[in-house]
């Protein structure tokens, strides 16, 4: 069974930097993708980014590019979503997610997701 847990949240002033991580267990995920979506107050949950973990290709939303890389590092198993420049409209909690049949059919469709983290709180003060 695979396992995410996420870490690094907090609360930020705008304009500051945070780094999330999620420590992946319980498969190979060679052929697997890992990504990031959050989910506001009162708001569906969205997609943040992505990579295939194999080759290490990254796909963004449109209101993070730029501002957030995702990274990961196979040996330690780790995903991370390093966020800069970072705004109010940014406060969410933010999950990890992993995509065993790869993203190719959709990098962004949550259900393509099968396994998810408990959720780490990222607060933006203006």
């Amino acid at each position: 069974q695979v396992q995410l847990v996420e870490s690094g949240g907090g609360l930020v002033h705008a304009g500051g930097s945070l780094r999330l991580s999620c420590a992946a267990s319980g498969r190979t995920f060679s052929s697997y993708g890992m990504g990031w979506f959050r989910q506001a107050p009162g708001k569906e949950r969205e997609f943040v980014a992505t990579l295939t973990w194999a080759v290490g290709y990254t796909y963004y939303a449109d209101s993070v590019k730029g501002r957030f890389t995702i990274s990961r590092d196979k040996a330690k198993n780790m995903v991370y979503l390093q966020m800069n420049s970072l705004k109010p409209e940014d406060t969410a909690v933010y999950y990890c997610a992993a995509a065993p049949r790869g993203i190719t059919t959709g990098w962004s469709t949550r259900s393509n997701y099968d396994y998810w983290g408990q959720g780490t709180q990222v607060t933006v003060s203006s």
